[in-house]
């Protein structure tokens, strides 16, 4: 063979091992990203190729799959009443992909998760088709009827969030204004798009997609001086409820001349603890605070929570307690403002905590997941994530919650046959506290056997209502109230 002819073969067979590497990098290497990739429409054929595994409340499902013939999609999800169910299961479509539960399940939901290998397995020797499992929630129907009914009545904007303070599992997620997911299940250009687009923020301002349980921090108000009172029992500067504390009137915060003001004439001069927290003394709190310091403010903040993320699986957003704070600052964020945020998740966290004699369990909304004959592959179990107050001082914080409810700023959240705690706050919003505030209320309901089946968080944001009638107490009481009534008659 002569020189020429021998570069040509030589250079033939470069390009036949480079071909060779390629397809053995494409088809060994690259096999799993290219397969899970999202421009791959090979994967969303398959993922709606057979019905989804369906989203689990009580026993019943709040989604399903509906046959189409309008694609090469052969399914799409549909859901029961999906706007009040869309912030715990999130969407799952043709055209826009999935998020929350519907996300982070899909393994589970669609059928190829590893763990469902075996049940595949059989399906395929049996000749069965393919089907996903399900996701069983934590969620009380009647708890998240009862919140989603209160936010619709009240008709603006904001979120419930009920725990179950000895376990951490999610009893009620409610946001309003929500969205129906089935709106834009599809893949339609025509009505599926059309759909999405409208409830985009930029076309909606009231953000109907937003999850404001989990998503949305807003200043907690007077809600935070249950955080406080907790500092201030932890910390040893007081130790009992009824004893007086050291808070002149006018109190005016250190290395200022600002006088930190009071709602209205009430009795917040040495105020002892229960007296402060009856009447909301912004003073005392405040001056609770400033005398605690940033440290340990903060330092308490956090075993509630603040400042880290929360996975339930679906992530919240973590509520602030500011560092490096001066005096005035630290008091303005005692009593919830000044940069201090929290989401209605972090709230309920904090009333949970105290109604389980100090001990705060990690919230949870999936309870287990199931292969599509309902064997359970997976079981979520109580965690506690920390000890934000002891025992004792829990039961004293619990009294003082307990006689705002009796006699103070929370009557309307009284229920017969339960012992009530809880805590009202109106937060200011906007700059110089132009625009309406945000009415608050915190709770837990203990029954006779001094067990407390559930703790609540209510946020309203009401533009239109009239701003003297907006008060934690008139507002989000009433709501917190008939989510603990419907726990409360589900274990009877």
């Amino acid at each position: 063979m002569n020189k020429p002819l021998r570069r040509i073969a030589l250079f033939c067979g470069l390009l036949v091992l480079s071909l060779l590497i390629r397809d053995n990098w494409l088809q060994y290497v690259k096999a799993d990203s290219l397969k899970t990739n999202a421009l791959n429409r090979r994967v969303s054929i398959e993922r709606y190729a057979q019905p989804r595994g369906n989203i689990i409340v009580d026993g019943k499902s709040v989604t399903g799959s509906k046959d189409t013939s309008s694609s090469d999609f052969k399914y799409k999800r549909t859901y029961t009443d999906g706007p009040m169910w869309a912030p715990v299961t999130g969407f799952a479509s043709q055209a826009f992909g999935a998020n929350q539960l519907e996300s982070l399940e899909d393994g589970i939901l669609t059928g190829n998760d590893d763990r469902l290998f075996f049940r595949n397995t059989l399906d395929m020797i049996t000749g069965k088709q393919k089907s996903g499992g399900n996701v069983v929630t934590t969620l009380n129907e009647a708890a998240q009827k009862a919140a989603w009914s209160g936010l619709e009545k009240q008709g603006g904007k904001g979120a419930v969030v009920a725990l179950d303070p000895s376990t951490g599992k999610i009893l009620a997620l409610a946001s309003y204004p929500s969205y129906d997911p089935s709106s834009f299940a599809g893949n339609s250009t025509s009505t599926d798009s059309k759909a999405w687009q409208k409830l985009q923020k930029k076309y909606d301002p009231d953000d109907p997609m937003l999850n404001r349980a989990l998503r949305e921090t807003y200043p907690p108000g007077s809600t935070f001086k249950v955080v406080t009172a907790s500092a201030a029992l932890e910390n040893n500067l007081y130790s009992s409820a009824d004893t007086a504390t050291d808070s002149p009137l006018p109190y005016i915060m250190k290395g200022t001349t600002t006088e930190l003001k009071n709602e209205g004439n009430i009795p917040c001069k040495n105020a002892t603890l229960r007296e402060a927290l009856r009447v909301s003394c912004n003073s005392v709190f405040g001056k609770i605070g400033a005398d605690l310091g940033n440290a340990k403010m903060l330092a308490e903040a956090k075993k509630f929570g603040f400042d880290a993320e929360q996975f339930t699986p679906v992530r919240s957003s973590a509520s602030v307690f500011s560092d490096n704070m001066n005096s005035s600052q630290t008091a303005l964020s005692s009593i919830g403002q000044y940069n201090t945020a929290a989401t209605p998740l972090q709230m309920a966290m904090v009333a949970s905590a105290v109604a389980n004699d100090g001990k705060l369990m990690k919230p949870y909304m999936v309870d287990k997941l199931q292969s599509s004959n309902l064997d359970t592959i997976a079981q979520t179990e109580p965690q506690e994530l920390s000890q934000p107050l002891s025992s004792k001082n829990a039961q004293i914080l619990q009294s003082m919650m307990e006689t705002v409810v009796e006699k103070g700023t929370g009557t309307k959240a009284q229920i017969s046959g339960a012992t009530v705690g809880g805590k009202t706050g109106t937060a200011q919003h906007g700059v110089d506290n132009s625009e309406n505030p945000y009415a608050w209320f915190l709770s837990y309901a203990k029954l006779a056997d001094g067990s407390s089946p559930v703790a609540v968080a209510v946020v309203i944001e009401d533009s239109s209502a009239n701003r003297d009638d907006i008060s934690g107490g008139g507002l989000a009481a009433p709501i917190a109230k008939s989510v603990m009534e419907a726990v409360i008659d589900s274990k009877k």
